[in-house]
């Protein structure tokens, strides 16, 4: 299904729609207070950009570093060309030291690569440590943001949720019960777990090691109990230099959650005595990414989540309509590079208004490279006809200026005298929520005339 049909059926439930806006608009105002606190916040932007951007054009050179520099720690690499291969490593790995059960942290590669499913049809089971994509794993859901798994859900269904899987008892959506319920039930697992599987927020070339950022532990408390660490990364994840990674905490917690720094920002370089760690180096089509000069900065994300909460379009539709692993403004400019008939409606699921631009830590041209998929669809896919003849009138509308001027006489005239039961007709859909402005007797550029030929009138008087 398209976004707009998948949009639709989130906005059936008017009343999660609003909470959903709000909460993330807290969120998006949390970023700007924290951001606004720091001196020099733009110049870290784009000390972070350039970093990035510099990453991306040498990739193979920090590649083969940060390989020999893992190998030389004691960290066993392994190189996966896409999803398929990642997951076959991860089974291999597992099945290798006869892991049954297995504990993951946050990881939106394995989530891309659908690593869960392929391991449970295998005969292991797979707990996601995380709470909220804990929840949405009770829930069989995917998770509709990257930093807020569980964002769609409120207090009241996790109760309901909780109630049939961990059998607690009905608290009215009471939180710290919830949480420490949730504790409980996943310390058994974290203890009994025959393995551990991360992802990886920076992977430094330099000294092969590698940093997980949570705000539970929940990645350090796996990594330290099992015997097995695996650690899957995308490859954009590197970073040249250890000095580098000060500007991606500081930009990364701040953007994300308005936090100066998460809770945990856990180093891991060298298995412990008796303990392996593995680390698999995931493609799976971002080589083909970095080749298109157009859309290759789209892999400077750090996985932070603000143009997801500051974008009024994600707020409004929910991060399963985009039906994509990374939902919202970053995920629409990723996704058509993957498939570009399925994701086609993703690149129009946007206001271009540049807050993504703007709130993104590295400074992705978000909107920009938006607005390039849109012109590479419209070239390549054939366009509903609704579409094509509305933009060929509207094309035509535009062109000609005295037929624009009429038209937005009569749009004004409209605005003043027809009654509400024809402006706020079904079909108007933005006056649902919002109050139409009351149309001026002229336009801008007729005032702006009147008022120079008064001032003439006077001046030759």
């Amino acid at each position: 299904m398209s976004h707009p049909k998948l949009a639709n059926i989130f906005n059936e439930d008017e009343k999660k729609v609003d909470w959903h806006d709000k909460a993330l608009w807290f969120v998006r105002h949390k970023r700007d207070l924290s951001a606004h606190r720091v001196k020099g916040w733009e110049t870290l932007r784009e000390f972070g950009h350039q970093i990035k951007a510099h990453t991306l054009a040498n990739l193979d050179q920090y590649l083969i570093e940060f390989e020999k520099n893992a190998l030389s720690n004691g960290i066993e690499v392994h190189w996966a060309t896409n999803a398929e291969e990642h997951n076959k490593i991860v089974h291999r790995i597992l099945k290798e030291c006869q892991a049954k059960k297995v504990v993951k942290s946050k990881s939106m590669l394995t989530e891309e690569c659908h690593l869960n499913p392929f391991l449970e049809e295998r005969g292991i089971e797979v707990i996601d440590t995380d709470l909220g994509e804990r929840i949405v794993q009770l829930a069989k859901e995917s998770p509709s943001h990257i930093v807020l798994p569980a964002i769609h859900k409120n207090r009241h269904e996790v109760d309901d949720l909780f109630q049939q899987h961990l059998n607690t008892k009905p608290c009215n959506g009471d939180p710290q019960y919830l949480t420490q319920e949730a504790r409980k039930h996943l310390r058994e697992k974290f203890i009994n777990a025959d393995a551990a599987i991360t992802g990886v927020n920076f992977a430094i070339a330099e000294t092969g090691g590698f940093v997980v950022c949570t705000n539970e532990g929940n990645a350090d408390m796996g990594a330290h109990l099992a015997p097995v660490h695996i650690a899957c990364m995308g490859m954009e994840k590197l970073i040249p230099k250890q000095d580098h990674l000060g500007v991606f905490l500081r930009l990364l917690a701040r953007s994300a959650t308005g936090q100066p720094i998460t809770t945990y920002s856990s180093h891991f370089k060298t298995p412990a005595k008796g303990f392996k760690m593995h680390i698999v180096i995931v493609d799976n089509g971002r080589s083909e990414q970095l080749g298109k000069p157009d859309f290759r900065a789209s892999l400077h994300c750090i996985r932070c989540g603000a143009c997801m909460n500051t974008c009024p379009i994600y707020r409004r539709s929910g991060g399963h309509s985009y039906n994509y692993t990374i939902p919202g403004p970053i995920g629409s400019i990723l996704s058509p590079g993957k498939d570009l008939k399925k994701h086609s409606s993703l690149p129009f699921a946007s206001t271009l208004c540049g807050s993504c631009s703007d709130v993104c830590p590295v400074k992705i041209d978000i909107h920009s490279q938006l607005y390039k998929w849109r012109q590479i669809i419209t070239k390549e896919m054939k366009q509903p006809m609704l579409k094509r003849k509305s933009m060929k009138i509207m094309g035509s509308l535009f062109s000609n200026p005295t037929q624009f001027n009429r038209f937005a006489k009569f749009c004004r005239w409209a605005l003043r005298n027809l009654p509400k039961s024809i402006l706020y007709a079904k079909i108007n859909v933005w006056g649902k929520s919002r109050e139409l402005p009351k149309g001026p007797k002229m336009s801008f550029t007729e005032w702006h005339q009147n008022r120079e030929n008064t001032k003439r009138m006077k001046n030759n008087g």
